[in-house]
C-alpha cells in the first residue's frame, strides 16, 4: 500500500506586500506544500489572514527548526543574501524573492554555496507563468511572427506620489530597476538567452523621488534588439508586449490579472483564476489584425515545480545560474546608465548555457492545476 508523502513544510520570512499578496496564497494553494511558519513582527495581521500557521519573531527561529524543509525569503532586498546563506547552511532548501542578490559577486557566491550544500536554491520568477508572457511564448513557438527582430516589454504604472516604503527610498537594492527589472530580464532571457551587450538609461521622474523610477534598457543580440522598460508615471498604461518579426507583428495590450485577483481576495485555482479576456493582436504585412486568444496564466505552477524539485521528482524551475545571469544583466544596466556606454556581458560558458532550454516549457497553453 502506497503511503501519502509528507508535505513539504514551508517557512515564509516576511509578510509585507510580496509575502502576503503572492507567496502565502500561492504556497497554500499547491498540494504537497504546507505553510507552517511565518516570520513577522505583526502576528495579528498573519492571524487575521490565516489560521493554523505559527508566527515567530526572528529568522533564527526558522533556521533552527528541524521540521522546516523549505525557507521562502520575502524580506527587503538587502536581506536576501544573508538570510539565504543562513538557511542553506542550516540545511534548508531556499526560495528567494527577486532580486536574487544586490550584486553579481553575491549571486555567484550564493549559487556556489547551494551546490556545496546540495540544496535546492531558486528565485521566485512567478511572471514566467503570467498569461501575457505565455501568450507571447505560444505565438513565437508557433512561428507566426517569423524571426523576431524587435521585442519590447513594458511594466508601466501610474503612481505619481512617492510612497514611504523601502523600495522608493535610498538604500541597497531599492528603485524600480531592482524591483521590476528582474522580471523583465528573466522573461527576455528565457526567450532569447543571454545578450551580447546592455545599454541603459535610469532616471528619477517624480517630484521628491529619491531613487530611479524610470528605466529604459536595450539588450543587443546581433540584429535583434530587446527593449525593457519600466515607469511609475504612465497614466492609462502602455502595451505590455510589442513584437515585430520578419512575417508579422504582435501586440499584447493588457497585463496578466493574477496580482489584481489576489489583491481582490480571489484564491489561486478558483473559478476564472488566471483567465485573460484581452486577446493578442497579430498584424500581417497588410496591417490587418487577427485576434489570438491569450492562454490562462497560473503562477501556482512555479510552486508546484518547486515542490517537485525539493522532493526529487522534477527540476528546479528557476536555477541559481539563471538567477546569476539575470543579476549580471541587472548590474550591467546600472553600469551602462552611470557611464553612458554599452556594457559587454561577461559570463562564463556555463552561465550562458543556463538558458539553452529556452521557453519550451512555457510555450504550451497550461492546464488548470
Amino acid at each position: 500500500m502506497n503511503e501519502t508523502p509528507s508535505p513539504v513544510r514551508v517557512a515564509l520570512i516576511g509578510y509585507g506586500y510580496a509575502g502576503r499578496t503572492f507567496h502565502a496564497p500561492l504556497i497554500r494553494s499547491v498540494p504537497g506544500l504546507e505553510l507552517a511558519v511565518v516570520v513577522s513582527r505583526d502576528a495579528g495581521k498573519v492571524a487575521a489572514d490565516m489560521s493554523g500557521v505559527d508566527v515567530v519573531g526572528t529568522p533564527h527561529d526558522v533556521m533552527t527548526n528541524p521540521d522546516i524543509d523549505l525557507v521562502v525569503i520575502a524580506s527587503p532586498n538587502d536581506t536576501h543574501v544573508p538570510l539565504a546563506r543562513a538557511a542553506l547552511q542550516a540545511g534548508k532548501h531556499v526560495v528567494v524573492d527577486k532580486p536574487f542578490a544586490i550584486d553579481l559577486a553575491q549571486a555567484r557566491a550564493l549559487a556556489a554555496l547551494a551546490a556545496e550544500q546540495d540544496r535546492v536554491l531558486s528565485v521566485f520568477q512567478n511572471r514566467r507563468w503570467d498569461s501575457d508572457f505565455l501568450g507571447v511564448c505560444q505565438a513565437m513557438a508557433d512561428g507566426v511572427l517569423g524571426e523576431v527582430r524587435h521585442f519590447e516589454s513594458h511594466i508601466d504604472r501610474y503612481r505619481p506620489e512617492v510612497r514611504a516604503r523601502w523600495r522608493e527610498q535610498q538604500g541597497p537594492g531599492s528603485g524600480i530597476w531592482y524591483d521590476l527589472g528582474p522580471h523583465l530580464i528573466d522573461q527576455a532571457l528565457l526567450l532569447f538567452g543571454a545578450p551580447e551587450r546592455v545599454m541603459a538609461s535610469l532616471a528619477v521622474l517624480r517630484d521628491g523621488g529619491e531613487v530611479a523610477d524610470w528605466a529604459h534598457v536595450v539588450l543587443e543580440y546581433g540584429a535583434r534588439r530587446v527593449i525593457l522598460h519600466a515607469s511609475m508615471l504612465v497614466a492609462g498604461g502602455s502595451p505590455r508586449f510589442t513584437l515585430h518579426g520578419t512575417r508579422a507583428s504582435l501586440v499584447k495590450m493588457r497585463a496578466d490579472r493574477q496580482e489584481a485577483q489576489m489583491l481582490a481576495g480571489v484564491l489561486p485555482g478558483s473559478d476564472a483564476w488566471g483567465d485573460d479576456p484581452d486577446d493578442m493582436l497579430l498584424y500581417d504585412a497588410a496591417g490587418e489584425a487577427t485576434r489570438l486568444p491569450t492562454p490562462v496564466g497560473d503562477q501556482r505552477r512555479y510552486y508546484a515545480a518547486l515542490r517537485d524539485a525539493v522532493t526529487g521528482y522534477g527540476g528546479n524551475p528557476v536555477t541559481p545560474l539563471q538567477a546569476v545571469t539575470v543579476m549580471a544583466v541587472l548590474e550591467a544596466a546600472i553600469e551602462s546608465a552611470a557611464s553612458g556606454r554599452a556594457v559587454d556581458l561577461a559570463l562564463s560558458r556555463e552561465e550562458r548555457a543556463a538558458w539553452d532550454a529556452g521557453a519550451s516549457a512555457h510555450s504550451s497553453t497550461p492546464r488548470r492545476a
